[in-house]
């Protein structure tokens, strides 16, 4: 029997992470660089062809993904800046012939167009974000006040028990910490996206009345019951029917009132 020769093998080291992190770098900075690129052709070609409908002016075009203004056009010396949600990057020819419309006309049915196109594409942004609520440790019980309770009644006598909120104090300033004027202060906030309500805990002090508090959640508890419409591109909280359905809580111009009256007490926190 022959005997065949033993192959030898060279056993080379086993990439350290680093290495491999390196030799993995070039790929992702080159798929980063094609995402950008794809974007910024994107935009380029949108702006050709709004600008193609444009009067009166150049157009500069840039994109963004702000939550609340869907357009904005600043006019100036010839110069038109549009700002446009990246939503637009999809717009057919009839939406890119509005904008053109829009931007350098101001015109109206061109306006009812784009709310209709923002609507539509709201929707679906909406429906893509995820449903699972935040996660956010939850204080309702204050030192003189209990949200739960004044929500849970609000609920039952203005909401026939349909508002399905979740509620809490804000954050309150550190034991000892000592207090300072405000400039302004945000007296509730409701996270659509959350079911969020949150009250500023300034106003769990002794000389808050208690329909002060009450008035403030039952505005926040209305942000859930009422739509927020598109309107020339900016999304509007306070309708005439909230506003309305606002002045019916029982002590309405009371609370108002000795918020004006007392907002500097207020802002000390």
């Amino acid at each position: 029997m022959t005997r065949q020769p033993q192959r030898q093998f060279d056993l080379l080291p086993f990439p350290s992470q680093a290495q491999r992190l390196k030799a993995v770098a070039p790929r992702r900075a080159l798929r980063v660089a094609t995402e950008e690129d794809g974007e910024e052709q994107a935009r380029q070609l949108l702006e050709l062809k709004i600008a193609a409908h444009v009067q009166g002016g150049q157009l500069a075009l840039s994109m963004t993904d702000n939550r609340y203004t869907m357009i904005s056009v600043k006019r100036k010396k010839g110069l038109f800046r549009l700002r446009l949600h990246h939503m637009f990057l999809e717009a057919g020819p009839d939406v890119v012939l509005a904008l053109g419309r829009y931007v350098s006309l101001n015109d109206r049915t061109a306006s009812q167009t784009l709310g209709r196109f923002i609507d539509i594409n709201q929707r679906k942004i909406r429906r893509a974000r995820p449903t699972k609520p935040q996660l956010v440790s939850l204080s309702t019980v204050g030192e003189h006040f209990d949200l739960q309770v004044l929500y849970d009644d609000l609920n039952r006598r203005y909401f026939e028990g349909r508002i399905e909120a979740r509620i809490t104090w804000g954050q309150r300033a550190p034991g000892g910490a000592r207090m300072k004027r405000r400039n302004s202060i945000k007296m509730g906030s409701y996270s659509v996206e959350d079911r969020l309500i949150r009250i500023h805990p300034s106003l769990d002090r002794a000389f808050v009345p208690q329909m002060v508090v009450e008035w403030i959640l039952f505005h926040e508890m209305l942000h859930q019951k009422h739509d927020i419409p598109l309107i020339g591109g900016r999304r509007r909280f306070h309708t005439p029917a909230f506003l309305n359905e606002e002045a019916t809580f029982e002590h309405f111009e009371l609370a108002s009132r000795w918020e004006q009256q007392n907002l500097d007490l207020l802002l000390h926190y």
